[in-house]
């Protein structure tokens, strides 16, 4: 991996000192759970609990549930606070992310690479030892791989940062599986290779909105470095991608009717959204005219009821 530049890093004397106000124990709750960003956590257990279901034929135990959701949100928390720290500088720059706990001073960024290593510690404990080691193994591998791959290695160097660098938003569906199980099979693979798939057109369609955002912190985001109707085209290649492999598991894991009927249904919505971006990117290199935040959130609406179809299944079957 390329030498990263440590003033990128730093959390020492070598970065300006400011003035951090005095916050009430409210406030700062609040700037720790900013840091952990909720909001992609809970996308990371939408794609996790459901896989238990399968994994399970059933519903599975409350508390292995329940530890496993635990673990999970620590283990992605520790991995968004580490992000956080690395990203700081760009966090300053882009009006999307001025308002996260950094860059606006709640916290100081040695603070929160503390509170970032010690989720980290927590989840990879308490997920090896109140659910198996395999799944502690997994979620651990994720986080390194999040920081030092996409965070340090990817993000500020290629225009291909999201579509390998999203591979660590994938693991949850692994996790999901061995939690249950306690092994791997091709299930939770082809789930891995969904999320895989439909990362790149979620991402560039929010990455298109704010595309002078990642200009202005000189991230090369490929709707920065290409033209829309390029980035339009890849994303259809990659919705496609995503809704074949979608139907993968219907052999797979012998689903029965309610998933591929549901798979089917989902993926020519999302079809549809992601071709009509790329015809209005086709007419135009606006990216407010291509609109493309209907895709981003058609994107999360998707992968939610098609990760409830996966969970139900084995309870309609």
């Amino acid at each position: 991996m390329t030498a990263v530049d440590p003033d990128v890093v730093a959390v020492d004397a070598s970065v300006p000192q400011h003035r951090y106000p005095e916050l009430d124990l409210r406030d700062v709750v609040s700037a720790y759970v900013a840091l952990t960003k909720p909001r992609i956590v809970e996308l990371l257990l939408l794609t996790t609990v459901p896989v238990m279901f399968l994994a399970d034929r059933g519903v599975p135990s409350l508390w292995l549930v329940v530890a496993t959701v635990v673990g999970g949100t620590l283990a992605a928390g520790s991995a968004n606070a580490l992000n956080c720290v690395v990203d700081r500088d760009i966090d300053e720059v882009m009006h999307r992310t001025r308002r996260r706990p950094l860059p606006r001073h709640r916290v100081s960024p040695r603070s929160a690479l503390v509170f970032g290593l010690v989720l980290g510690v927590g989840a990879t404990l308490l997920l090896g030892f109140t659910v198996n080691w395999l799944s502690s193994l997994l979620a651990l591998l994720a986080n390194v791989f999040y920081v030092l791959g996409y965070t340090l290695g990817l993000k500020r160097r290629t225009s291909q940062n999201i579509v390998w660098g999203g591979a660590a938003g994938c693991f949850p569906a692994l996790i999901g599986w061995t939690a249950v199980t306690g092994s791997l099979a091709w299930p939770p693979v082809v789930l891995f290779l969904v999320v895989f798939f439909w990362t790149p057109p979620h991402f560039w369609s929010l990455a298109i909105r704010y595309r002078d955002d990642y200009a202005a912190a000189h991230v090369p985001m490929l709707p920065v470095v290409a033209p829309l109707s390029r980035v339009a085209r890849q994303i259809v290649g990659y919705s496609w991608l995503t809704v074949a492999t979608s139907l993968v598991l219907w052999p797979v894991a012998s689903t029965g009717w309610l998933y591929p009927s549901a798979a089917l249904v989902l993926g020519a919505g999302f079809l549809f959204e992601a071709h009509r971006l790329w015809g209005r990117a086709r007419r135009t290199e606006s990216q407010v005219a291509t609109r493309p935040m209907r895709l981003f959130h058609l994107s999360n609406a998707y992968l939610a009821l098609l990760f409830l179809a996966v969970a139900l299944t084995p309870l309609v079957g």
